[in-house]
């Protein structure tokens, strides 16, 4: 079965916050056969996103149990999602075998939520910082953009998520890799630096 990075959908998730990695990380995975790029929820059930696109899943939870990366992106329903003890505790059992945990935006309430961020830095949206801040005992951090610690990493705003994905690309695959993802999404702009701590 191939590596899989799964993106975790659901009602009212932010667009940009998957479509962005979704489009950067499957243009690097349609070029080597031992990567996937997924779309995971509960159910096979159509997700209505926050501006009202609708998508279908790929996959559910039951389908992956032990994917190699989780992106999580943000919107209302991220929150929300706090209320559903399915994909709550998809991600809690999933997250231990990954190689990388990522949210996008708002996604990281998800992951608090989760309780995957327990004494690690974390951001997010900067119209958010304060209220994440109130709800977690992880150390919030503002004015950056993408933010690694360890395994986890968070973007801070809803385009921040493709330039995430690129750095995802490098990580997984390499320059090489990333210089043809780049060209092909017709990126060029140099992502900003991603902080590591």
């Amino acid at each position: 079965m191939p590596k899989t990075i799964a993106i975790v959908i659901f009602d009212h998730a932010e667009e940009m916050d998957f479509v962005g990695p979704w489009e950067t990380l499957g243009a690097a995975a349609e070029k080597d056969p031992d990567w996937q790029v997924i779309l995971v929820a509960e159910t096979p059930d159509p997700v209505t996103c926050e501006k009202g696109m609708c998508v279908f899943p790929t996959h559910t939870y039951a389908d992956i149990p032990t994917p190699d990366v989780i992106i999580v992106p943000g919107g209302d329903g991220a929150k929300e999602q706090l209320e559903n003890p399915a994909t709550v505790q998809w991600l809690q059992t999933a997250a231990p075998t990954c190689t990388w945990i990522t949210s996008v935006c708002t996604g990281t309430f998800l992951l608090v939520g989760a309780g995957l961020t327990t004494g690690r830095r974390v951001t997010t949206h900067h119209w958010f910082l304060k209220e994440l801040r109130d709800t977690t005992d992880a150390n919030v951090v503002e004015g950056v953009r993408v933010l690694r610690d360890g395994n986890l990493v968070t973007a801070g705003g809803v385009t921040s998520g493709i330039e995430m994905s690129l750095w995802l690309v490098e990580q997984i695959w390499g320059a090489a890799h990333l210089d043809y993802v780049k060209g092909y999404i017709a990126y060029d702009t140099p992502p900003r630096t991603v902080m590591e701590v």
